[in-house]
């Protein structure tokens, strides 16, 4: 299984980005995918998730969007109003059987993809 991010890039603040994250190697249409960041010198936290519905930090509620299209199986992250305290490592991950609800815990997921830089300028 691989989980291959992409779309990361220094922007301004105030800007858009959008990251892909791309599964092969099963299916993952039944279960979670979500999307974590490690900020320079921090611990890697929780962004966005999706199964039944998405699930959103606080910090980028409103402003993010997760979405997934399990034809292709890949999830994106549409990041608006981009901040410099956005600046981070973005991992997308995926859980594998039996699945689980608690969408924001990182030790649910199985399988973690290889990470992509995004830089907000200010």
């Amino acid at each position: 299984v691989q989980l291959q991010a992409s779309g990361g890039g220094l922007v301004q603040a105030g800007g858009s980005l959008r990251l892909s994250c791309a599964a092969s190697g099963r299916t993952f249409s039944s279960y979670a995918m979500g999307w974590f960041r490690q900020a320079p010198g921090k611990g890697r936290e929780f962004v966005a998730a999706i199964r039944r519905s998405a699930l959103y930090s606080d910090s980028v509620k409103g402003r993010f969007t997760i979405s997934r299209d399990n034809a292709k199986n890949t999830v994106y992250l549409q990041m608006n109003s981009l901040k410099p305290e956005d600046t981070a490592v973005y991992y997308c991950a995926a859980q594998g059987p039996p699945g689980s609800d608690w969408l924001s815990e990182q030790h649910e997921y199985h399988y973690w993809g290889q990470g992509t830089l995004v830089t907000v300028s200010s």
